[in-house]
């Protein structure tokens, strides 16, 4: 699989993280550490399933009290290449299984950096105007909180 950038489709954040990459990915794929940055602070993720392979399940939910959950993510994974890159979809459920409703497809890249990690996420749309409304529900600040988060939590670990 090939990942191709298309600006008037796609969003990106990405960071440097003062971590090495194992650190980064294991943030990523053991789900009580993700649960601690997916979601911008104060709200509260839950992973329900992450089947960490192509076909594999995908699902958080979120809280804004830690009391009450509601659905946040149901896709299914692309692809999950052992500390470089993780691609998911909600176009598809688990199993290849078409979803209801399509939105977006993210990539995850980790590369060495001699400071570390280079992080990169995209999300990918199907149309511009997708793009434009995950712009405008605030796709820079979220994706970019959580990436800080992220950075935190293995920066303090390292």
């Amino acid at each position: 699989m090939t990942d191709t950038t298309h600006p008037e489709l796609d969003l990106t954040v990405s960071r440097i993280i003062r971590a090495p990459r194992r650190a980064v990915w294991n943030a990523w794929t053991d789900p009580r550490a993700f649960e601690q940055w997916w979601v911008p602070a104060p709200e509260v993720c839950r992973v329900l399933e992450m089947d960490l392979r192509p076909g594999g399940a995908f699902r958080t939910e979120f809280s804004q009290d830690g009391a009450e959950f509601g659905p946040h993510i149901s896709a299914c994974f692309l692809a999950v290449d052992d500390l470089e890159r993780i691609v998911w979809t909600d176009a598809l459920v688990a199993g290849w299984r078409p979803a209801e409703a399509s939105f977006v497809t993210a990539v995850i890249r980790m590369r060495d950096h001699p400071d570390g990690t280079e992080y990169t996420a995209t999300a990918m749309h199907g149309t511009a105007a997708d793009r434009d409304r995950h712009d405008q529900l605030g796709f820079h600040d979220g994706w970019g909180t959580v990436t800080r988060q992220l950075a935190e939590l293995v920066e303090q670990r390292a």
